[in-house]
């Protein structure tokens, strides 16, 4: 099961490296230069390492073809494919940390919150979605949510006739420990959001580039305007 990633972006780190050329930030990830301009690290779950992104950019530019080192990415000559690819990259330079998740275990930790059934897992694909789930969560403190979470697990467990018995199921311990990590987890991005104002990044593993979100907007409208 594929992942889906919440990640929360600085949009002033976003802007100050997507204003330079992209010669600049292929020589800065190059030179291990760029780091500092990293925003700084939230507490959250986790985020890409400053040396895995480096190399990805790197790799980008062995892919990409010819560019125009003097220019900007949103003026580059290339496949909008390519400049979402950067330009998700970049977004993770800027990120302040990220959330990831199985799809399915979505609908245990979102879809109760929703006013309406999510139909699939794409439908958590969705900025909507999400903003509707933040501002369900903004009557909430951090440990009911957990409970909520716990309490819905141990009875959808219990609908379908499984024990909830420690000593009959040895995983279900750790099985609740891992649902209130990843709940905690996931109230935590969305509180950060929305008391900051700061956009979330939207998408999952294997997702084409141009089809993730920046807020409420798909990155190929956003590097394409």
């Amino acid at each position: 099961m594929p992942d889906v990633i919440l990640s929360l972006i600085d949009p002033k780190s976003l802007d100050s490296i997507l204003s330079m050329s992209v010669g600049s930030i292929i020589d800065g990830m190059e030179k291990m230069s760029l780091r500092e301009t990293r925003p700084g690290y939230q507490g959250l779950p986790s985020r890409q390492f400053d040396v895995d992104l480096e190399g990805e950019i790197m790799e980008w530019l062995d892919n990409v073809g010819e560019i125009n080192p003097d220019f900007i990415l949103e003026k580059q000559d290339i496949p909008i494919e390519k400049k979402t690819e950067l330009l998700l990259l970049l977004c993770h330079w800027s990120s302040l940390g990220e959330w990831r998740c199985w799809d399915a275990r979505l609908f245990l930790y979102v879809e109760p919150s929703l006013d309406s059934g999510v139909r699939s897992t794409e439908s958590f694909l969705m900025p909507s979605v999400w903003e509707e789930f933040k501002n369900s969560l903004s009557s909430l403190d951090r440990a009911t949510f957990i409970e909520s979470v716990v309490i819905d697990w141990m009875s959808r467990r219990e609908d379908l006739g499984e024990t909830m018995d420690p000593s009959s199921d040895p995983r279900i311990l750790p099985t609740m420990e891992s649902h209130q990590e990843f709940s905690g987890g996931l109230f935590d991005i969305m509180e950060k959001s929305r008391l900051q104002s700061t956009p979330i990044l939207l998408g999952r593993e294997y997702l084409e580039a141009r089809s993730w979100h920046l807020g409420q907007e798909r990155l190929e409208s956003i590097i394409g305007r």
